[in-house]
């Protein structure tokens, strides 16, 4: 059976680069056989911040989504040294869904994301997520054209196609816990 995997795109704000970036993603995963590929934007859950709101409706079809996924990639902008505040409201609006699967880390910033991918890799451990060793660090000045426009260095085409098979490796590992 094959496996599902979101690109979870990270960043929700106006001028985001996170489209582009997990779009890229998404290019490069179509040689890989065994796994469909998909981007799930957080943007499209329209998730209240934790608490603020009775309206569930958001969270519920984020979790659904979630939990038809069996692994992901996360595609990370670092903002202030850490991760933006609405993908850490998307971790935290589930629970359940996250648990027992695998995950590989995308990041971009001045520093490659990697504090952002570091943040994040915490919070995965806390939700029971296993999140690989092989991370994709996209620099602002080596990677984006005018800090903005995307175009990543050949360099990362490797690292990425590694990254997608120790995501699927440890998802197949992680499956008998799922049951």
């Amino acid at each position: 059976m094959r496996n599902k995997i979101g690109i979870i795109l990270g960043s929700t704000r106006e001028g985001r680069v996170s489209e582009s970036v997990g779009q890229w993603v998404l290019e490069q995963s179509k040689d890989i056989n065994n796994i469909d590929f998909e981007i799930v934007d957080i943007r499209d859950y329209n998730l209240p911040f934790l608490g603020t709101s009775e309206d569930l409706s958001g969270v519920q079809k984020w979790n659904d989504k979630l939990s038809q996924l069996d692994g992901f990639i996360f595609v990370v902008a670092e903002y202030n040294h850490g991760m933006t505040a609405a993908l850490k409201n998307a971790l935290d609006s589930a629970k359940d869904a996250w648990h027992n699967k695998a995950a590989g880390i995308v990041s971009y910033g001045s520093a490659g994301g990697a504090r952002a991918a570091e943040h994040l890799r915490g919070v995965l451990a806390e939700l029971q997520v296993a999140s690989v060793r092989t991370h994709i660090l996209l620099t602002l000045f080596d990677d984006f054209e005018n800090f903005s426009v995307f175009k990543p260095r050949s360099i990362h085409l490797n690292n990425l196609k590694v990254l997608f098979n120790q995501v699927n490796d440890w998802t197949n590992a992680l499956k008998v816990l799922r049951k």
